[in-house]
């Protein structure tokens, strides 16, 4: 199993970022993938969701609106969309693979069974 995230970097406030996670190893189709973030000091925060097929997403509160999660399982890879970012958005962004039979909503971190390296974002002016 391997996950691959890319597309982060430094961006103003209010600009936008996309990110991907390319996956590889396992069948991607048939695994609910979120995204969770980290940022400096603090825990891990869940940010978003998406189910196997793609069609039902769920946000954290902090980013719903401005976020978009989405996936193309022809081609293995799942994004976040980024939009109107702010500087408390700053944190390593990590892609992971729920375990089998866990449901797409949950946000213990112990239910997500593969993680990517991470690609950093940093939003300052």
């Amino acid at each position: 199993v391997q996950l691959v995230e890319s597309g982060g970097g430094m961006v103003q406030p209010g600009g936008s970022l996309r990110l991907s996670c390319a996956a590889s190893g396992f069948t991607f189709s048939s695994y609910h993938m979120s995204w969770v973030r980290q940022a400096p000091g603090k825990g891990p925060e869940w940010v978003s969701g998406i189910n196997t097929g793609g069609g039902s997403t769920y946000y954290a509160d902090s980013v719903k609106g401005r976020f978009t999660i989405s996936r193309d399982n022809a081609k293995n890879t799942l994004y976040l969309q980024m939009n109107r970012l702010k500087p408390e958005d700053t944190a390593l962004y990590y892609c992971a693979s729920l375990i089998p039979g866990v449901v797409v909503t949950t946000t213990d971190l112990e239910d997500f069974g593969s993680w990517g390296q991470g690609t950093q974002v940093t939003v300052s002016s």
